[in-house]
């Protein structure tokens, strides 16, 4: 693989791990060689780096492998998924799910990466939609421009969510950033 195959989203091997492209930028300048800047995440720790690939650069894809599950539960031990086609429980260690894990609902599908045969991260859809479970009520004259209060969701989420939003309600959450997206449809 070369600097013209580094797209978002492809996983490829750095320092022996395997990356993920989250974010890139193919750059070039007068008389020089053309460089594509990257920020990688580390798939196994989540760690985010920036790096800077140059022309001529060569890097592996990583052996990356999916499969579709559903989340059961999480406990101390970690977090608990079963393949929907061989039924085998997949268990994750905490540090690997512990920030998605606020999305996920029992029977939530994810597609579980596994490099070098191991389960090594989980892949969220980008919306979710959870039920309110809290919300304080509005204030009169608390209409005006972009308010927001913080609402709790049904998986312990707590999101600011616009003035009108009430218990009972459901939400569109984007998974990447944590945000209020839209109220969805009941």
């Amino acid at each position: 693989m070369d600097i013209s195959d580094i797209k978002l989203g492809v996983i490829l091997m750095y320092n022996n791990e395997p990356w993920q492209i989250i974010w890139s930028n193919r750059m070039r300048t007068a008389q020089r060689k053309p460089v594509m800047q990257t920020k990688l995440r580390n798939v196994i720790t989540g760690k985010v780096i920036e790096y800077s690939f140059k022309f001529g650069e060569k890097v592996d894809e990583a052996d990356v492998t999916r499969e579709k599950a559903t989340f059961m539960y999480a406990d101390e031990g970690g977090t608990h998924f079963m393949n929907q086609e061989t039924f085998e429980t997949i268990d994750m260690v905490k540090e690997s799910t512990a920030e998605q894990e606020a999305f996920l609902k029992e029977g939530f599908e994810v597609s579980i990466m596994r490099f070098n045969g191991k389960p090594v991260s989980i892949e969220l859809p980008i919306k979710v939609d959870l039920k309110v479970v809290e919300a304080p009520p509005d204030t009169k004259g608390n209409s005006g421009g972009n308010v927001t209060k913080p609402v709790k969701m049904e998986t312990g989420l707590q999101v600011d969510a616009p003035m009108f939003i009430k218990e009972g309600d459901t939400l569109r959450i984007d998974t990447r950033t944590g945000e209020y997206v839209e109220r969805a449809s009941q």
